[in-house]
């Protein structure tokens, strides 16, 4: 425990949803992507290459309902709606970064590592 009263190793502490949240692939991308300022869906829908629309809307309102994005709506036709990092939001992008970081530097690593494993 780090003195907040949230233990997540214990099964019933609710910081454990806040990681399941947080640590999810599209999570990751997409806060990394807003970390660059406010997009557009299509712009974050391109910026994250592969994932589906109902993932990304997924995405987006779960990390919306967690204080992590705002969603603005702008009264122009067609209407224009723009997603920003929170300060929340923004203080998940250097661990989020971080934990691209190694992983792209690892890949090749857990890549061959998968590999001798399925073949013994």
């Amino acid at each position: 425990m780090d003195g907040t009263g949230f233990d997540p190793y214990g099964r019933a502490c609710p910081s454990r949803g806040v990681l399941g949240g947080i640590g999810g692939l599209w999570t990751v991308l997409a806060v990394g992507a807003l970390a660059d300022g406010p997009m557009r869906f299509s712009e974050l829908a391109e910026r994250v290459d592969g994932i589906s629309q109902k993932m990304l809307t997924q995405t987006l309102r779960s990390l919306e309902r967690d204080g992590l994005i705002t969603r603005t709506r702008y009264a122009e036709l067609p209407p224009r709606v723009v997603y920003e990092l929170t300060p929340a939001g923004r203080g998940l992008v250097e661990p989020l970064r971080a934990l691209e970081s190694w992983a792209a530097e690892h890949t090749a690593e857990v890549l061959a590592a998968r590999e001798r494993f399925d073949r013994d």
